[in-house]
């Protein structure tokens, strides 16, 4: 009965210690999904830095806007890096999803970019326009045009207007929403393509000297690191943001993209 009694103690003190360690290791993991370019880039770089704080960055690439967040709220991820504030809360609204964002570390200019002209004064009557399809980048892009004084929105239209608060089209633009990722791939299709920054850099298209209408600097879409709500206190994302936030990656942004990425902090 001692021998019993003895060897289950041990089998539980075994069963305690493993347990410690898979509580540890969580703590000590950041499973991260990204857009390849840049934020795959740039979570490669602070990648060491982390390594030094005891913190392993797992790092999966999502070439989509919707997976990453799903992954998310599934518990398949522990944050994700690639979209900006609006679309994470329209996101929450629509799937009923309950992530936040920890903080902003750079702005990806939207762009118009055509293989068919090289300023927007040459668009023609009737031009046909791809956009992103959802809510919050297409309401965007929509904003963009209007801004460049090419279409004309509802004043109560916000951000996420769609083609049915366009007041006024005077070149009569024919807008023509497409999944987001697709946008490169029909430049040789349509008169003009408003592409996100990520997938431009993707596509080898340099937003300050491809596009021929940018966003400016003061753009309020920076791109954000996200994680379940609950969790934006924990240390290891503290320590995550504080990386993401160094003088390093803003030397990395500045120099690499030329302007087609600009940082946030």
């Amino acid at each position: 009965m001692k021998k019993l009694t003895l060897t289950v103690f041990i089998a539980i003190l075994a069963l305690t210690f493993v347990g410690c360690g898979q509580n540890e290791s969580d703590d000590n993991v950041i499973r991260i999904g990204v857009s390849p370019e840049p934020h795959g880039r740039i979570v490669e770089l602070i990648k060491d830095d982390l390594e030094k704080e005891r913190i392993t960055l797992e790092i999966q690439e999502f070439t989509d806007y919707v997976t990453p967040n799903l992954a998310l709220n599934d518990g398949e991820l522990d944050a994700n890096f690639f979209q900006h504030e609006p679309y994470l809360n329209n996101f929450n609204e629509e799937r009923g999803t309950n992530l936040v964002s920890i903080g902003g570390v750079h702005i990806e200019p939207m762009g118009l970019y055509s293989s068919k002209y090289k300023s927007i004064d040459e668009l023609e009557d009737g031009a046909e326009i791809a956009i992103p399809n959802d809510g919050t980048n297409g309401g965007r892009a929509l904003l963009l045009l209007a801004e460049a004084g090419l279409i004309t929105l509802d004043e109560d239209a916000g951000i996420l207007a769609t083609e049915n608060d366009i007041v006024d089209n005077p070149k009569n633009l024919k807008i023509k929403p497409l999944e987001a990722a697709q946008l490169p791939r029909v430049l040789n299709d349509v008169e003009g393509a408003i592409i996100n920054g990520n997938y431009a850099l993707e596509a080898g298209l340099v937003p300050t000297k491809d596009a021929i209408l940018l966003e400016g600097k003061e753009s309020p879409y920076a791109n954000i690191v996200a994680v379940r709500a609950g969790e934006e206190n924990e240390e290891k994302f503290k320590k995550l943001m504080e990386a993401l936030h160094s003088d390093e990656v803003r030397e990395f942004i500045e120099e690499t993209y030329e302007g087609g990425v600009v940082p946030a902090f």
